[in-house]
């Protein structure tokens, strides 16, 4: 089995967006992570519901991190190019989870997908879409 990449990737997000926003992260390997957080009242929108926003970080972040660990031989980096998501669903408590999976792992592109989940009842509540530019060193 792949090496396990989470512990890196959460001592890496130290201070930045998807550690403020707890995110944390249970498995990552190439072609594959897994993350979620507990909501708590900064996931929230003013309407008492989920915030898109984080649920778009959850997925995003796992997806970017997934490229990170996947990434060809030679390239050194990447950047979004296109996101997409559909919104199927919400929770107001509890813990949301995230699997994605690289769809395509091209030499110039990776595209991934995600599903967002409610852990207690396992219910859809995003599907998410990315296409990722793989970077490479200037000549």
């Amino acid at each position: 089995m792949a090496e396990d990449f989470s512990a890196t990737l959460t001592e890496r997000q130290a201070g930045h967006l998807p550690d403020h926003l707890g995110l944390e992260w249970l498995e990552a390997r190439p072609g594959y992570v897994k993350g979620r957080f507990t909501v708590a009242k900064h996931h929230m929108a003013p309407n008492g519901f989920l915030h898109a926003a984080s649920v778009i970080a959850l997925a995003d972040s796992a997806c970017g991190y997934g490229c990170v660990v996947s990434l060809p031989e030679g390239a050194n980096g990447f950047t979004t190019i296109e996101l997409k998501s559909n919104f199927l669903g919400t929770v107001r408590e509890g813990g949301v989870l995230c699997e994605a999976r690289l769809a395509h792992g091209g030499r110039q592109t990776q595209v991934w997908d995600a599903v967002v989940t409610a852990e207690a009842t396992g219910k859809t509540l995003a599907l998410f879409r990315c296409t990722q530019m793989v970077l490479r060193p200037l000549p």
